[in-house]
Order: C-alpha cells, then sequence, then structure tokens
C-alpha cells in the first residue's frame, strides 16, 4: 500500500524555491570573490552586476513610504534581500527584515552576513503576519 502524500505531515513547500537557489547561489559568488572584509557598498555594488548577469528584475535601495526604511534589494518582485556586514546578526536585523515584509507585503526575505568565514543566509518568513518564522537555507 502506497502511502498517502496528501496527509503527510511533510507537505510543505519551498516559497520562491527556484529564486531563492539563484540568489543564493549569486551571493555565494560574491563571497568567494571578495571574502569576509569587504563592505556592504562593495557587496551590494557586485549583487547588482551580478543579478544583471542573470537577468533578474530588481530594485535597488528601495525606499518604504515615508518610514525612513530603505530595502536594499527586491528581485523579481518578490524576494527581499538584506546585506549586513556585521560581526554577528542580532534579533534586530530580522525584526528588521519582517518590518520591511509586513510593509511591503512581501513574503520572504533572505538576510545575509558577509562578515563571516561563510555565509549562511537566512530565510525569514512573512506568512500571513504569523509568529515570527526564520529558518537556515
Amino acid at each position: 500500500m502506497e502511502p498517502n502524500l496528501q496527509n503527510s505531515t511533510n507537505t510543505s513547500k519551498v516559497l520562491y524555491k527556484d529564486l531563492s537557489y539563484e540568489i543564493v547561489g549569486i551571493l555565494i559568488e560574491i563571497h568567494k570573490e571578495l571574502g569576509p572584509y569587504a563592505r556592504e557598498k562593495q557587496c551590494c555594488d557586485l549583487f547588482e552586476k551580478k543579478i544583471k548577469e542573470h537577468n533578474l528584475p530588481y530594485k535597488r535601495e528601495l525606499r518604504v513610504g515615508d518610514s525612513g526604511n530603505v530595502i536594499d534589494f527586491v528581485i523579481g518582485d518578490k524576494v527581499i534581500v538584506e546585506f549586513k556586514t556585521v560581526a554577528y546578526l542580532t534579533k534586530e536585523h530580522y525584526y528588521q527584515v519582517k518590518r520591511y515584509l509586513y510593509q511591503t507585503n512581501h513574503k520572504l526575505g533572505i538576510l545575509v552576513n558577509f562578515r563571516e568565514k561563510r555565509i549562511n543566509p537566512k530565510r525569514v518568513l512573512n506568512i500571513n503576519n504569523q509568529k515570527d518564522q526564520t529558518t537556515h537555507l
């Protein structure tokens, strides 16, 4: 007898799987090229160059209303990408991405810290403003 996949507890889907996979690949390329001590602007400039090469539609430094918030990138009008170059990520960094998701009604953000020896992009989800949900890629 075959298992009923519809009733499986593992039926969750990865949000924007292909797009986020492509974005993470680009982030890894950037980290390999620039290393862990590049400035945030250098990382963002190289990211912009590479997403153009991949023909991905994007917006850079998108201002969110009159809140004073500025999102580093929105890719394909679906995924927010927030860059950091800090010793370590804090809860405030996650909350910042959550605010951006809430303010723009986007569902997925990727938070990446380029100061780490190996980058570890974090997926930050905003699904119907439910409890804070963050996962590793």
